[in-house]
């Protein structure tokens, strides 16, 4: 997959583990649904704080990835849900774990609700 960061100096520049763009060429793209932190075997909520939450939420997007043979190097573009915007560093850190690369483009927006009353979402596209 060719996947080229795109940065211009004359935009802010990222603050946190995101990239201003991410341009690829026509590929299979993979649209994956947001996740929730449940937890596959028991499909309740992990029990423990936003950062608990976060880490489940990111270990089912692996396993999706996985599923369609893909992985976060193939991350283009994601989107974080976040009932409480205070909660937005610690998440970061979780979710910046993941990509040791270059990370895709993102936003990352607070919401009222979330379902099951999860703290976090996040859903990604990828492309291969």
């Amino acid at each position: 997959m060719a996947r080229k960061i795109v940065h211009s100096d004359d935009a802010p520049k990222a603050i946190g583990p995101y990239s201003q763009a991410v341009q690829v060429d026509a590929g299979k793209m993979t649209f994956l649904s947001g996740q929730i932190p449940l937890d596959p075997k028991t499909m309740n909520i992990v029990e423990g704080d936003v950062i608990d939450q976060a880490e489940q939420v990111m270990k089912n997007l692996s396993a999706v990835l996985k599923a369609a043979g893909l992985d976060f190097s193939h991350v283009v573009r994601s989107t974080i849900f976040l009932t409480d915007l205070g909660d937005f560093t610690k998440v970061n850190e979780v979710y910046g774990r993941y990509f040791t690369g270059a990370p895709p483009a993102r936003v990352t927006v607070q919401v009222a609700a979330l379902p099951r009353g999860s703290n976090v979402e996040i859903d990604a596209i990828a492309v291969s």
